[in-house]
């Protein structure tokens, strides 16, 4: 019985009982008539978020507004931080879904992990209101914005997930090419980062991603934000872009999601141009499954190991004698 009860979880490549509810329940969620075509765009997280309670910073921190010229950042600090370490939180949603309630508890646990370090969340423009490259523009005021307050490029980690992990490699790209000082890492979550869809992921596990699979009806298949563009430029799609120079990356995606050719692409593109990336595939997760936060075992792991990221490139000064 126990060699049958180890061979069942292999078969289930060692993924927690907890992961895998998780995943069935993403699944339904996400193809459930009426309630599916509202989660992929962005309708359900905007209803949810109408429906729920104002969010309250945790205990000890402040979060303040500031509006930019078309956008507006929002700003997770503790009161007695003078450290002038920044994380720029850059989020997904397809470019069609905005700023909601669980890139705040994001913030909040990114503040948790990388201790005396501020969190900025770009509130960003939309597409099909506002194709590229609106986003891009906002994320570029949004570091320049960090810069001017005082903020030295190598306190800055950008991170971001889905749509927010390919602008945040878009948004360094661009940097770069403009010869502006380049953050101390990014950080990706599910990167989206070929809007051309040319990976072999999505169609090989287009029946067993539980976000974007089973149909065509989707957020990747959407090209409101492309629009009249072509997607191969690397600042729409950065898996087209030169990564010499890059800043050093961490690069977490899922076995099963339909972007994982996204990660594996940009990842292998950028150590071939010498720069220094660590990419963890994570077996029988789905795309941002990290939005668990520290809930089931493949979530948390995934945070424990960003945690670990963000102290080697944003370690945390000493305190003056």
């Amino acid at each position: 019985m126990f060699e049958k009860y180890k061979e069942w979880k292999k078969e289930r490549g060692e993924v927690s009982l907890q992961g895998r509810s998780v995943r069935r329940a993403v699944e339904i969620v996400n193809h459930l008539p009426g309630i599916g075509h509202m989660s992929q765009n962005g309708e359900l997280r905007k209803k949810l978020d109408e429906l729920s309670k104002p969010w309250e910073a945790p205990e000890g921190l402040t979060l303040e507004v500031v509006d930019l010229s078309e956008s507006r950042l929002e700003i997770l600090y503790d009161e007695i931080n003078d450290d002038k370490r920044v994380i720029l939180q850059l989020h997904g949603g397809g470019y069609y879904g905005g700023l909601h309630n669980t890139y705040r508890d994001m913030a909040a646990l990114y503040h948790q992990l990388a201790v005396k370090t501020a969190v900025v969340t770009l509130d960003y423009r939309l597409a099909p209101e506002n194709p590229f490259p609106a986003a891009l523009l906002d994320a570029s005021e949004a570091y320049e914005w960090l810069l001017d307050q005082g903020i030295e490029a190598e306190n800055i980690v950008v991170v971001g997930d889905s749509a927010g992990g390919g602008l945040s490699l878009a948004l360094i790209l661009y940097l770069k090419d403009h010869n502006r000082p380049l953050p101390a890492g990014v950080l990706t979550m599910s990167a989206w980062t070929d809007l051309t869809l040319s990976g072999e992921s999505y169609e090989e596990n287009y029946n067993d991603d539980p976000v974007f699979g089973g149909s065509r009806d989707t957020l990747v298949y959407k090209t409101g934000y492309v629009g009249e563009n072509d997607p191969k430029n690397p600042y729409i799609s950065p898996l087209y872009g030169d990564y010499t120079g890059f800043c050093p990356m961490l690069m977490q995606v899922g076995e099963q999601e339909m972007l994982l050719s996204d990660t594996l692409a940009v990842s292998k593109k950028a150590k071939a141009a010498g720069v220094k990336v660590r990419e963890h595939t994570y077996k029988g997760m789905f795309h941002d499954f990290q939005m668990g936060l520290l809930r089931y075992p493949e979530s948390r792991k995934a945070w424990e190991e960003a945690a670990a990221f963000l102290r080697k490139v944003l370690p945390v000064k000493k305190e003056q004698d």
